[in-house]
């Protein structure tokens, strides 16, 4: 009978198991599809408490290719089970045992995994975008099982020990206070995820993908990050004594609370400071004036992208077209600027007051704006003469606008795709044709609100009376 056993953290001398690595795996019996049916109808039965309802016990067979979705498979046991290329979307496996499960190349979208055991699992390639992995356990894990003289002999099902997320895809996956030190994370996609809280101790995170991803207060110790990608990315009150950061891309990143002084940071991209610019902020502001008056046949265009503008003043300012994408705006005054078509894209605007100030056709893809001021702001579409008169949308795609003033402000035809406007004030809003789709509106007033032509598929919270 095998035995289960959580990987050691590094090699020990001292251990006194003496594992050596089977490259064969296990043999495990095959289910057909109607044969695991018959199995997740009686255990439908055992979660029910109806008489003859038992426990799925799938431990160590093969499942490869069969269809789970949307299935309940809470408290199951899955242990050492092959799951290659399974069908688990919309699949609950709450409290599921899942220890050293191969799931390469499943499609796990939308799954929940809360409070699952997935220590040693090898998810390589596989598909969780929107999952949800709550406090799930995915630390490293060995299946082991007794050999000649007493020898405890380590199974390979896929995996090294380490879990594997590998090249795995995770949009928006919930990973919060998730256990993840050790695990193997290389080129994973996790734009956009929830890992608040969690323990990445040691985790191999190389050239992975974390933009837009909500890291605040996970402990990162000792992890490897080298050439990971953090545009806009939340790392406030995070670990990251001993994380390597070379080559990593921290523009756009929030770091609130961060001690970067014990991370390795060669090479790595940060933002640059309003003092080492190379032509003073009021000389840039006048060139761009400048351009403006003259149609772009004087001046110049300001780019005051990737630089630090914190409580800086721009009220009143016409900084139309003005780049600043990837800047750090927080509690900057905007207020009654012109920044039509102006590039917010990434920007912190955390506590900005943008209050009646001209956003027409303005991008603020992935921007965050916690806590801005935008009462009475005109963020609605912005009219392009020429040959024929075209109009250009607002995007704010992915923004943060949780708990953000709204009410009142011009939205129509506004992009607000996967946007979060949890807690947002929208009172007498007009979201007149406005896309909304998968948008986080939990909590957002909307009292006296125009939504005639609104987009709101896959809203989630949203309370329309």
């Amino acid at each position: 009978m095998p035995t289960f056993l959580p990987a050691p953290s590094q090699p020990s001398s001292a251990s006194p198991v003496n594992a050596s690595v089977d490259k064969i795996d296990l043999p495990r019996d095959r289910l057909t599809q109607a044969e695991l049916d018959r199995i997740l109808d009686r255990h439908a039965g055992y979660l029910k408490r109806r008489a003859g309802g038992v426990r799925a016990n799938l431990k160590l067979r093969d499942l490869s290719y069969l269809n789970l979705e949307g299935r309940d498979l809470s408290d199951s046991d899955l242990s050492g089970a092959k799951l290659y290329g399974c069908t688990l979307r919309n699949t609950k496996l709450i409290g599921a045992n899942l220890f050293a499960v191969d799931l390469r190349l499943a499609d796990m979208r939308r799954a929940e995994f809360r409070r699952a055991d997935l220590r040693g699992a090898c998810l390589r390639g596989a598909k969780l975008d929107d999952a949800i992995l709550i406090e799930a356990d995915l630390r490293g894990g060995v299946m082991l099982k007794p050999g000649k003289g007493g020898e405890l002999t380590a199974l390979s099902f896929g995996g090294t020990g380490q879990t594997e997320l590998g090249n795995a895809v995770a949009q928006r996956a919930d990973m919060s206070r998730a256990k993840i030190s050790n695990a193997f994370l290389l080129q994973t996609d996790l734009t956009d995820a929830v890992l608040n809280n969690v323990k990445f101790i040691r985790a191999d995170l190389r050239k992975s993908n974390l933009t837009g991803a909500n890291l605040s207060g996970a402990d990162l110790t000792e992890a490897d990050l080298s050439g990971a990608i953090l545009h806009g990315a939340v790392l406030s009150r995070s670990c990251l004594m001993g994380t390597n950061l070379t080559d990593a891309d921290l523009i756009g990143a929030i770091l609130d609370a961060v001690d970067l002084s014990g991370a390795t940071l060669a090479n790595a991209k940060m933002i640059s400071r309003l003092q080492d610019l190379e032509t003073p902020l009021g000389d840039i502001l006048t060139s761009h004036v400048a351009w403006i008056g003259s149609g772009g046949s004087s001046g110049r265009r300001a780019d005051l992208s990737k630089v630090d503008l914190a409580s800086e003043d721009f009220s009143g300012f016409n900084l139309s077209a003005a780049q600043f994408s990837y800047s750090i705006l927080k509690g900057a005054n905007l207020s009654g600027a012109c920044l039509v078509m102006a590039d917010f894209s990434f920007t912190d605007l955390r506590g900005a007051d943008l209050s009646h100030a001209d956003l027409r056709g303005v991008n603020l893809t992935r921007a965050t704006m916690n806590g801005a001021k935008l009462s009475g702001a005109r963020l609605g579409p912005v009219e392009i003469a020429g040959a024929t008169v075209s109009t250009w949308s607002t995007n704010l795609a992915n923004a943060r606008l949780g708990q953000v003033d709204l009410s009142g402000c011009d939205l129509r035809s506004a992009r607000l795709t996967h946007a979060d406007l949890s807690n947002a004030d929208l009172r007498d809003c007009d979201l007149r044709a406005a896309n909304l789709q998968d948008a986080q509106m939990l909590g957002a007033d909307l009292r006296g609100a125009r939504t005639e032509g609104a987009d709101f598929r896959g809203t989630t919270g949203l309370l329309l009376e």
